[in-house]
């Protein structure tokens, strides 16, 4: 049997555009080929410079992720975006979020403030860049690369799946 194949996504929690494919089509990939376990899915931090909250709201999923609550994280991330986004000082909000997803508390305010997870953060972000990540969010699924909001990842992965054409 074949293993099943990477989707891994370079995203940046405030980046309008992340928000907008995860919307229309993160829960569709979800359900259709991660929970089917016919593809996985990794998470690439790539915090634009140009969105002030987007390391704070890198570092609050990955303390979540330090007690397996990423993907819980990452979904209360988008789907407060809003709330966040413009905020002059989110750590509040970050927390109030961080409580809804269950996590230890303590643990996850000391891992914050200490950051201890900024190094982790940065090695995704030079990773992307290796890559050749230009913009978020950008995929790679297989050996393909796509980027922007309006990727067919889906069909890239309906594509990986076939496997190499002869």
């Amino acid at each position: 049997m074949l293993a099943s194949p990477w989707v891994v996504m370079a995203s940046d929690f405030q980046c309008p555009y992340c928000k907008l494919w995860h919307d229309a089509s993160f829960q569709e990939i979800v359900r259709d080929y991660v929970n089917t376990h016919k593809v996985r899915l990794a998470f690439l931090n790539m915090p634009l410079s140009i969105h002030p909250n987007a390391m704070p709201a890198a570092e609050a999923a990955m303390c979540a992720s330090v007690q397996n609550k990423f993907w819980p994280m990452h979904e209360a991330l988008f789907a407060t975006q809003s709330q966040w986004e413009s905020l002059p000082a989110p750590a509040l909000k970050f927390d109030s979020i961080a409580t809804s997803v269950g996590v230890n508390m303590a643990q996850w305010r000391t891992c914050v403030l200490k950051h201890q997870t900024l190094a982790l953060i940065q090695a995704d972000r030079d990773r992307a860049r290796q890559a050749g990540v230009r913009s978020t969010p950008t995929f790679f699924v297989g050996s393909r690369t796509l980027e922007g909001s309006d990727a067919d990842v889906h069909g890239a992965i309906d594509a990986a799946l076939k496997g190499p054409s002869k």
